[in-house]
This record gives structure tokens, C-alpha cells and sequence, in this order.
């Protein structure tokens, strides 16, 4: 949208020169009286904390995104200026830098008028320059779906993040704006701009320790996407609020005299619930309005770490405590930071009462997290907590960036690393690791160490050997087994939590599927060319030359991964790189040797199951590479209508692997056959991967399992063994389902 001053052919550094916006002086072209107001509230808001040589700072930049929003008007219809005032007002309550500030009041400008980046920097500094930037979206690349433009938007303002943690900072404040006037919304914005919300920047505002935030966001979200129940939830606890008060006052006068009485000096807060906490909580545990309101929260605040305990001793001797319901989280933060103690008790007539007790500088921190004490210039030691976990955070979301495959990848990493609770487990050398509930050993191995989560085989929870899938609790002490042959698995991704071991997982699996493509790809090459020109053999070396000659626009590495997957045949390519095109269809007599540890690009048909010692043939199947059949297979014989695909193969005589192979039994409809036939099993060493069940008469039923087997010998040992079970019918090999 291009202004008046741009129509006239007047760039913005004219404009701000001739008005003298690098001076304290006000343009008179715009402003209105309403606008003036909000300002000055604005700027007596700044001059409580900050100098005046930023305030001057601060000022110029209100002025210049004023006059480049000319003409511009928001949904409300208040001058556009309006909400990047309201964002910085926003950092402003938090006391946030002067740079910070102006970034908000400067945060639309690229992204909505003729201002760039380059003239942000001149007039502002590279610094405030940057923070804009990182917090524009990208509005002039085209995207194939909304969610693919969110995600990359997304990917953007993580790498400015990485750079500079005060973007988060000014878009959590835009969106929370954004989010107060929604009313004017259409309703499928905002429904798409709440869970977006929700789904995103609330779990942020939480990592980050910015509770209020957090809080608004959730409720203001709830409002928009579920009004009706929104206004339900609000009235019911306007009604529960004159019935609860009184017992409030109650319980609040006790534990003030309590603390009195012990000498502790500390302040009592009841805590009110928040509409998404209600809702939430309601939803979770399935219970009513009245059964979620019965519990009564008090926040208790004193002045320092000692008297938080002292304070805990004095309310436990007061009320009694209900066992397992006592966290402390002053000697173990939250991942964001937080410190309080937190304990539940019974009060009178058994009313649970839950109770936090923090510092006056918890409380700050438990508020505005990140935002606490802004100390951006200071050193590390200076930093809280809060900025030092968030940092470390930033930089964990820049390495699951690096390692993603695309941008929908990462924000999918991203919302599952937004957890908010939870556990800590020890090291063998006795440091605590926070990981989110439900992790386990892989997670754990990956938090460590990205080498130790690639080669770990085995996991110690307190010195016992458990499985790598077994859920972690708190306390636990964790000791990871790894080996140099260790790998991750595909299963690994149906149990690892966190976004840093499923990133990490799919990277390792992706590189895997790529070194062994290019192996396979440059042996069936070489196989072909052989087949074609038997009296020179050639290098690799060789061959890499004749693909660059030929293939200029693909690498041999490319080249090789095509023929693998069965992209590209390798007769045509031995053929093209021969300059024989009329030998494209020769194929070799000799087969391919397999031994069965190819990796991902060889797939083993479902349809036959082929073993070790089955005559076996190979079909290169377009992106699914090379697929194992046994000759006699019915499928194979649809598949030779392909003859340019097919491929002689043969097992190596080394073979030490397991292959999965179904049977279908046909046993008598008598009690306990599944329980005897799976005991069977069980007792020569094999396991049911899966069972199904099938009626075939009155008298019969079909049973298809799933067994993991070394060989053909192997699997005709278990077929006798079933076959002379009583009450069984008939035994064959049958496809997997």
C-alpha cells in the first residue's frame, strides 16, 4: 500500500529530515487529539525507568512509524499507529529496554509500508533494524498452504530468536494485542488465529515463565474459539465467588496469624483460577463446575529462600498435608526457570487448600519469566534464570531447525517440545536433567549427547536393565548403555517425547537411507555395466567420471540414490554412460548377492514373506527401491509385464538376521487353543508379533500369526512343531497383513 508521500515521490528519509524526527520535535501533519492522549500516558509510563536520552530515542521512533502507517487504518477503525503503541505499552509494563520498545513500534512498518529494512537501520540502529525484521513476516513469498506459510514465518523468527531473544519478546506482545481486539475478526480468523494461540505462543509465553501472558492468551483464546461456554464458565464463577469469600477470608486470616505468630514475615494472596485452567481441568479429569471451584489456592509471599521453608514448616503445622502433593521447585526450577514451593493440605471441614510459596523475586520471575529485570546487556552471571534457560532453549530450537527436513517438520518438533510439565531424572555422575513427562531412555540419551543417543542400546533406571521405551519418572537415576554398532531404529519414534530425539532420530534415519541408497544404487551400476561390456571392469573412480560427463546436472552420489529407489533403471544408465542405447534392455544372468543387513532401501514383500533359502527375485519399485519376492509369487508374476525391472537375486551364504513370516492355522474351536498355541510358541524361543482371528465354521477358526524367523529351515521346524499340536487342522505360509 503506498502513502501520500510516496505517490508525491518523497522517500521516508526525506520526510524524517525535513521534519526533524532526529530531534524531541512532533510533526504536525497527523496525530490526533485521542492519539496524543494514549501517548502521553505511554511516555510517563517509559520515563518511570528510563533516561531521557531514550525516551528521546523512543519518541522518534513512535513519530516515524506514525507518519509511515499514514492513511493506514485497523479493523476498529482507530489509526493503525494505535497497536504498535498498544504492543510496546505492553513491553513497556514489563520494563522492558528502549530497544525492545522501539522494535514494537516499528514492527509493522517492513511488513506494511514502503519503509525497508536498510531504512530502519539508518535511522535507528542495526540492533532495532534486526529485532523488526525478525518479527516481519515473510509477506512476499508465495506458499502452498496456510500451514506451510506459518510454519516457515515460524522458522524465521527462530533463527532471528537465535541471533537476538528479544524477537519473542515483541511478537508475544503483538499477539497478545492481536488477540484483544479480535472481536472485529471474522469467525474462521478467529478461530485459525486462536488455536494458533493456543497451539503455539501460549506453551512459549509458558517455556519462557511469563505466566500473565500465558494466562491471557489461554482465556482470551478460549473466549474466541468457545464463547458460549466462555461466558458459561465466567458467570458460574461470578455466582460461586459471594459463596466462596467468606471462607476465603477464613482460611487467609488463619495462616496470616499462623505466620505472625512463628515471626515469619510474609504476605497472603488467595489465587483466583483463570477460565482455560477451569475448562481445562473440567475436560481432563471429567469433573463439574462445583467439584473444580471445591479446591482453594493461596499464594504465600515472603522475603527470602529461608523463610519460604520456615513458612512451609508453619502452614504444615497448621493444616495437614495430603502425602505426594509437596513439590519443590526452589531447589529444582522448571525448565523456564520458575521456583516455588507447592504443597496441597487439608483445611477445615477437609476443604484441600493448595498453596505456593515464592520471594518477591519469584513472584516477579513467575509473572514476566524472561521479562524479569530485563538485563539484556549484562553478562551471563547478571542474567536471571529465566533468560539463561530461555537462551539454552533458543538454541535448542536453531539445532532442531538445522536437522529438520522442512519447515513443517520443525514447527511440528517445536509444539511437541512445549511441554508443560515436567520430570527429573539424575546422571550416574549426580547432575539433574529436566525432561517432559512421559519421556524415556532415548529421550534421555539424546539430552545427554546427540553420539550417545545414536549408540545407545540399553538403558540402567536405578541400576536395573529396563527398556529403552520405559517411561521415566522423577527421582530416577539414568545410565545409558552404547555401543559402536548402536543405531537408531524407525521404532524409536513410536516412544521418544521430546523434539530433540525425534529430530535427531529422523536426521540419523534420513542420512542412513541416503548412504545406503547410494551403496545399493552404485552396485546394481556396476552390476549393469559389467552385464554390458564383461571384458572392462572399471573403477569407481572411473564410473564417477563417466556420470559427470554424461549426467552434468546430477551428482554421482544423486545419480546412484535414483538408481537404488528405482527412479532410474540401471541398465538404461550403464547403457547411456556406454553409449550403447540400443543394449538398454540386457540383462544379467548373475544374480545380486543380499545378505539381509542392506538397511531401508530393501524392502521384503508383504505378499510372500521370502526367507533365507527361498529362490527369491527383485523388482526395483519407483521410490521404494529394491523389493524382495520369492519366485513362485503371484504378485511377481503381474510384475514381469516389467521385465526392465526385474532383477536375479540370490542370498549370501552368511546370513545372521531375523524376517517376518505369517501363518495361517486352521485349528478346532475348542477353549484355551490361542493360550496353548501361544504357550507352543513361547517355549522354542519365538514371540507373536501379531495375532488375528477368523470363524471359518462352527467347528473351525482361522488364526493368522506373525512370527520372526532366521530361515526357511527355521520356519519348517515351527510348522511341524504346530502341525502335530492337537486340534489342528492345517498349517500354511500365508502374506502379512
Amino acid at each position: 500500500m503506498s502513502t501520500p508521500l510516496q505517490a508525491l515521490g518523497v522517500s521516508f528519509n526525506d520526510v524524517t529530515r525535513r521534519l526533524g524526527l532526529h530531534s524531541t520535535s512532533r510533526p504536525q501533519l497527523l496525530p490526533v487529539h485521542s492519539q496524543r492522549q494514549s501517548f502521553t500516558g505511554f511516555e510517563d509510563m517509559i520515563s518511570a525507568y528510563l533516561p531521557a536520552s531514550e525516551i528521546r530515542d523512543i519518541k522518534r521512533a513512535y513519530f516515524y512509524a506514525e507518519q509511515a502507517h499514514y492513511g493506514q487504518a485497523r479493523r476498529t477503525g482507530e489509526p493503525y499507529v494505535t497497536h504498535p503503541l498498544a504492543v510496546a505499552t505492553v513491553l513497556a509494563r514489563m520494563r522492558m529496554d528502549h530497544e525492545s520498545i522501539m522494535a514494537a513500534l516499528l514492527h509493522d512498518v517492513i511488513e506494511d509500508t514502503g519503509v525497508t529494512k536498510d531504512d530502519i537501520r539508518t535511522q535507528f540502529g542495526a540492533e532495532v533494524a534486526d529485532l523488526v525484521d525478525g518479527v516481519s513476516k515473510l509477506t512476499h513469498v508465495e506458499f502452498d498452504s496456510a500451514e506451510q506459510k506459518q510454519a516457515e514465518n515460524f522458522q524465521k523468527m527462530t533463527l532471528a530468536m537465535a541471533k537476538d531473544i528479544r524477537v519473542i519478546l515483541v511478537k508475544l506482545a503483538d499477539r497478545l494485542h492481536n488477540m484483544r481486539t479480535l472481536g472485529v475478526m471474522s469467525k474462521e480468523a478467529k478461530k485459525r488465529i486462536a488455536n494458533e494461540t493456543l497451539d503455539i505462543y501460549a506453551p512459549i509465553a509458558t517455556r519462557l515463565g511469563m505466566n500473565e501472558v500465558r494466562m491471557e492468551f489461554e482465556d482470551l483464546g478460549l473466549r474466541a474459539l468457545y464463547p458460549m461456554r466462555a461466558r458459561r464458565l465466567e458467570a458460574a464463577r461470578e455466582a460461586a465467588g459471594g459463596r466462596r469469600k467468606q471462607l476465603i477470608e477464613q482460611i487467609s486470616a488463619q495462616i496470616e496469624q499462623a505466620l505472625v505468630r512463628e515471626e515469619v514475615d510474609g504476605r497472603v494472596v488467595g489465587r483466583e483460577k483463570h477460565l482455560f485452567s477451569i475448562y481445562q481441568k473440567m475436560r481432563a479429569k471429567r469433573k463439574s463446575f462445583s467439584d473444580i471451584m471445591d479446591i482453594f489456592a493461596f499464594r504465600i509471599i515472603v522475603d527470602s529462600v529461608d523463610a519460604c521453608y520456615r513458612a512451609l514448616g508453619v502452614i504444615h503445622s497448621l493444616y495437614k498435608p495430603v502425602p505426594g502433593e509437596f513439590k519443590d521447585y526452589i531447589a529444582i526450577p522448571k525448565a523456564n526457570g520458575y521456583q516455588s514451593l507447592h504443597t496441597v493440605l487439608r483445611g477445615m471441614h477437609g476443604v484441600p487448600i493448595e498453596i505456593q510459596i515464592r520471594t518477591r523475586d519469584m513472584e516477579d520471575m513467575a509473572n514476566n519469566g524472561i521479562a524479569a529485570h530485563w538485563l539484556y546487556k549484562s553478562s551471563q552471571e547478571g542474567s536471571n534464570i529465566s533468560q539463561m534457560r530461555a537462551r539454552e532453549w533458543v538454541q535448542g530450537l536453531l539445532e532442531m531447525q538445522q536437522t529438520a527436513g522442512n519447515s513443517l517438520e520443525f514447527i511440528e518438533n517445536v509444539k511437541v517440545d512445549l511441554f508443560p510439565d515436567e520430570v527429573y531424572v539424575f546422571t550416574p555422575k549426580g547432575d539433574i536433567l529436566e525432561l517432559p513427562k512421559g519421556a524415556c531412555a532415548v529421550d534421555f540419551a539424546y539430552a545427554v549427547h546427540t553420539d550417545v543417543g545414536n549408540r545407545c542400546v540399553a538403558a540402567r533406571i536405578n541400576n536395573q536393565l529396563a527398556p529403552l521405551s520405559e517411561p521415566l519418572e522423577s527421582g530416577v537415576n539414568v545410565e545409558i548403555v552404547t555401543s559402536p554398532a548402536g543405531r537408531p531404529t524407525p521404532s524409536w519414534l513410536n516412544f521418544a517425547v521430546t523434539a530433540r530425539a525425534r529430530s535427531h532420530i529422523r536426521h540419523f534415519l534420513k542420512q542412513q537411507r541416503q548412504d545406503e541408497s547410494v551403496t545399493l544404487g552404485k552396485t546394481l551400476l556396476e552390476k549393469a555395466l559389467l552385464s554390458l561390456s564383461p571384458e572392462q571392469s572399471r573403477s569407481p573412480d572411473d564410473i564417477s567420471t563417466l556420470v559427470a560427463e554424461k549426467y552434468p546436472t546430477i551428482s554421482a552420489d544423486n545419480l546412484f540414490t535414483d538408481i537404488a529407489l528405482g527412479n532410474r533403471l540401471p541398465q538404461m544408465v550403464a547403457s547411456t554412460l556406454l553409449g550403447r542405447a540400443e543394449e538398454a534392455s540386457k540383462q544379467s544372468d548373475s544374480a545380486l548377492s543380499i545378505r539381509g543387513t542392506e538397511g531401508y532401501v530393501l524392502v521384503y514383500a508383504k505378499c510372500c514373506c521370502p526367507l533365507p533359502g527361498d529362490p527369491i527375485e527383485g523388482f526395483l519399485s519407483p521410490d521404494r527401491g529394491l523389493v524382495v519376492h520369492r519366485e513362485n509369487c503371484r504378485n511377481l508374476n503381474e510384475l514381469r509385464e516389467q521385465p526392465e525391472r526385474l532383477m536375479p537375486l540370490r542370498w549370501d551364504e552368511d546370513i545372521d538376521n531375523i524376517y517376518p513370516v505369517a501363518l495361517r492355522i486352521e485349528m478346532a474351536n475348542q477353549r484355551g487353543m490361542i493360550a496353548t498355541l501361544a504357550t507352543k510358541l513361547s517355549a522354542i524361543g519365538l514371540n507373536i508379533e501379531r495375532i488375528s482371528t477368523q470363524d471359518e465354521s462352527v467347528h473351525f477358526s482361522s488364526i493368522v500369526i506373525e512370527l520372526q524367523l532366521t530361515s526357511r529351515i527355521h520356519l519348517a521346524r515351527v510348522m511341524k512343531r504346530v502341525r502335530v499340536m492337537e486340534g489342528v487342522r492345517k498349517v500354511v505360509r500365508c502374506s502379512r497383513r
